[in-house]
């Protein structure tokens, strides 16, 4: 008798085969640290009845999940479908792994060996379960200034190393009191592994300090001395907050301490109180930027669309420019605008909303009866040129003069980061400073890189590091000229160095043979390359690479700024480039000028509106307004200036000739601060409201000299116009609204020519000029009737705040080449 094998288990009468189990290993890169992703990831596994753990790496969060492969499968399916609200899922990968069996799911202590290539997420506005809760006094955290969850407050700023855990943060330092420790491990809780966590019993603290020789203010409620105030020997304030508030009302400046360094504080309809602020600061009438309680308070100063009111109320919380709303056409000479003398001169408005539960103490929770101001001037703390100050002592050593109090906290900041700047331009997005909620975000590249570090320019710099098709912009750190500025960029490039697990093979720096970003690349350098970028050249790059383009087809690059140093030695800055990744041409120019004494003529338009007149044949007559606005006694000295090429650099820079106009038609001879002469042009133009008539009209001047020379657009006859209008009494508003016109006119005009002789259809806008939503809008609706596809800067600032993006991918490219 011959007796078979037993089949499977299925097969035999009574039994039932075990059903299929698969355990797989899960890695999540991206923004999946700090935003509530383990606390996800268990809740989804345990309800698909799934056992493993997770926990946070330098590579992101890994998982391992077993159970049946159908569940297995839509947990990974899930993972960036269900993602947190703050979570950036960049790349889900799932491999098979032996099965191990066991029960539960569990979040396991982070693991810290291996590289990093996680992300940090961005400090985030309070959410609005915070919010809810702040407000309501049966809540334990009811008006609690540093109330925080998974899905909202400091990040970036706290953030000392990877892992993302309590530990690297500036909170390790906070012992937690048992219910915040309770909330913290507990899975189904709003605040698991938030590691800013945070309630009254365990800090952080406010403390106000009054300093005693502020005239006319004195604490209100105070408690007692205290004997360990090693500052100021002020007293202790019981209600920090109401005090502060008290203050402002008083017409105090307070300094503030934020989450990424000190603002400036003042009531904003106190003009008393913005003038001082002014006048301590040296702020001359650049614009200060307003934080107001809510929308409802700003809907009479500017006007509102539907892109700005998301703006204001998203989760970054940027300044939002937008254009002031003008007085009633029958309203009666002289009468005040609201905020008077916030914005003197400018066309638009900065505005942002309460972003920290601190900032919204202080302004005043919904609901609640407020008697202080609702809004408030909110200007970076620190001295002009110097960077915003983070640390304590430092704020009350070196804000000593500007502030009449301090409200600090003990919580430290260990990376500074600035608001950022936005505007709405066409119904797009423009970003103008890339900073608090953005950084470290990365941008994708459309090409890969080597480990590289881009150290951009000296003027609103940032720097970029780059590895393969990711490109991490810093925060906004400032312009290089002071010291205390560079020792905050390499504070911050070594952070960013750490966080991002970038070790830079190459570093790219500006062409200028003067500026400290290049010079601080060859120092630190050590042996590796350093590539020179022209600096127009990365302002096309910069817009290339945020739109996408992998650079096999050249554009035509419109490149206008104030200052960028060319090729031929001169200053470049009204530049028609025909360019790639790999290089360019420059196609045409604006005509050159003297630039007569450098800086000086910067800050005084009517010297750059004299040498513009001088180029163009037209005389220096009393009754223009910018030869009455040059003193008397420096007329002949500025003269011979000019006529021996003393100091007189040329350029052919946009942004000067905007000052020239400026100038020439009455409507600003001093700058006290940056780009304020076209600022108050563009200005008039939106008081023009496209009522100006026929546009003046460059000259277009043929190239010569052999195939590397360039198209001219010569000046002299927009100059001439603009002299016969004011001659002939013409408003500069008109003048104003005829000069933009006539420069998107001179866009559309070359961009067509080099179409015609190249074939090329696609043109990038940049440079800091562009920042002028007058012109940018007229340039690209213009060309965009021409059949061109037009690309302008949205996520990357189209001034020297993108420049580095730009140096990055065009060093990368030149070193393969090199290779």
């Amino acid at each position: 008798m011959t007796t078979s094998a037993p089949g499977p288990a299925a097969s035999r009468p009574g039994l039932v085969a075990p059903a299929p189990v698969q355990r797989r290993r899960v890695t999540v890169r991206g923004v999946v640290q700090g935003v509530g992703f383990r606390p996800f990831l268990h809740h989804l596994a345990t309800g698909l009845e799934l056992t493993g753990h997770v926990t946070n790496t330098g590579d992101g969060v890994v998982a391992e999940v077993e159970g049946a492969p159908l569940a297995v499968a839509r947990f990974c399916a899930r993972i960036a479908e269900d993602a947190p609200p703050l979570a950036i899922v960049e790349s889900v990968h799932d491999q098979e792994v032996a099965v191990t069996g066991g029960s539960g799911f569990l979040i396991v202590a982070s693991d810290q060996d291996g590289p990093v290539r996680t992300l940090v997420s961005p400090d985030t506005a309070t959410c609005d379960d915070c919010l809810r809760e702040l407000a309501d006094p049966a809540d334990r955290r009811h008006r609690h200034p540093f109330i925080t969850c998974t899905h909202c407050g400091p990040r970036f700023t706290i953030v000392t190393g990877l892992p993302y855990d309590r530990e690297h943060t500036t909170m390790a330092d906070f012992a937690m009191c048992p219910d915040c420790a309770r909330e913290y491990t507990d899975p189904g809780d709003r605040r698991f592994h938030a590691q800013p966590v945070a309630c009254p019993s365990c800090g952080p603290r406010l403390r106000m300090i009054v300093a005693p020789a502020a005239p006319g203010l004195r604490p209100r409620h105070v408690v007692a001395p205290d004997p360990n105030d090693r500052s100021l020997g002020g007293p202790v304030v019981a209600d920090p907050v109401r005090e502060a508030r008290e203050l402002l009302s008083d017409g105090a400046i307070l300094a503030v301490k934020g989450l990424g360094g000190y603002h400036l504080a003042c009531d904003a309809g106190n003009r008393g109180a913005v003038a001082l602020l002014r006048r301590r600061k040296s702020r001359g009438d650049k614009p200060f930027a307003l934080m107001a309680r809510d929308i409802g308070d700003i809907e009479h100063l500017v006007h509102l669309g539907a892109e700005e009111r998301e703006l204001l109320t998203g989760p970054v919380r940027p300044i939002v420019l937008m254009r002031r709303r003008l007085p009633p056409a029958d309203a009666p000479p002289g009468v005040p605008r609201p905020v008077e003398g916030v914005a003197p001169g400018s066309p638009d408005l900065g505005v942002m909303l309460p972003y920290t539960p601190l900032h919204q103490l202080l302004l005043g929770l919904p609901g609640e009866e407020h008697t202080g101001p609702r809004l408030l001037v909110m200007t970076s703390g620190n001295v002009a040129g110097e960077p915003i100050v983070t640390d304590d002592g430092d704020a009350l050593d070196r804000l000593a003069d500007l502030a009449d109090a301090w409200l600090l906290h003990d919580r430290p900041i260990h990376v500074p980061c600035d608001d950022s700047v936005v505007r709405v331009c066409d119904g797009e997005l423009l970003t103008l400073r890339r900073s608090r909620g953005h950084a470290p975000l990365p941008v994708t590249l459309p090409v890969p890189v080597r480990p590289a570090l881009a150290v951009g320019g000296d003027l609103k710099n940032t720097f970029c590091l780059g590895r393969d098709r990711k490109a991490w912009l810093s925060a906004h750190i400032g312009d290089m000229d002071d010291l205390a500025t560079q020792h905050a960029f390499a504070c911050a490039e070594e952070q960013l160095e750490a966080i991002t697990g970038v070790r830079p093979e190459l570093l790219a720096a500006d062409r200028h043979p003067g500026y400290r970003s290049a010079r601080w690349a060859g120092h630190v350098a050590g042996g590796r390359p350093v590539v020179h970028v022209q600096h127009h050249h990365a302002h096309i790059a910069s817009a290339m690479a945020e739109h996408g383009l992998d650079g096999s087809r050249p554009v035509i690059g419109v490149a206008f700024d104030g200052t960028g140093y060319g090729d031929d030695g001169a200053v470049w800055g009204g530049e028609f480039l025909l360019a790639g990744y790999d290089g360019f041409h420059r196609f045409a120019h604006l005509g050159y000028v003297p630039l007569p004494g450098g800086d000086a003529a910067v800050r005084r338009p009517y010297r750059m509106a004299l040498a513009h007149l001088r180029a163009a044949g037209i005389g220096w007559s009393g009754d223009l307004p910018c030869t009455a606005a040059c003193p008397e006694q420096e007329l002949p000295l500025l003269r011979r200036q000019l006529e021996r090429g003393l100091n007189c650099v040329p350029t052919s820079s946009m942004g000067r000739l905007f000052d020239a106009v400026s100038s020439l038609a009455g409507v600003c001879h001093i700058a006290g601060y940056e780009a304020q002469a076209a600022i108050e042009l563009e200005a008039a133009a939106v008081l023009a409201d496209g009522a100006y008539g026929e546009p003046y009209a460059f000259a277009l001047r043929p190239a010569g000299g052999g195939p590397a020379a360039a198209m001219t657009a010569d000046p002299a006859p927009v100059l001439a116009a603009v002299a016969g209008d004011v001659r002939a009494g013409t408003p500069a508003p008109v003048i104003a609204g005829r000069f933009h016109a006539a420069v998107a006119v001179l866009v559309r005009r070359v961009c067509a020519l080099a179409r015609e002789r190249h074939g090329l259809r696609t043109v990038a806008l940049t440079g800091g000029v562009f920042a002028n939503a007058v012109l940018s809008s007229a340039c690209a609706a213009g060309l965009r009737e021409d059949g061109f596809t037009v690309l302008r800067h949205h996520r990357i600032p189209p001034n020297d705040g993108g420049l580095a993006l730009g140096q990055l991918v065009v060093a990368a490219r030149a070193a393969q080449d090199a290779g």
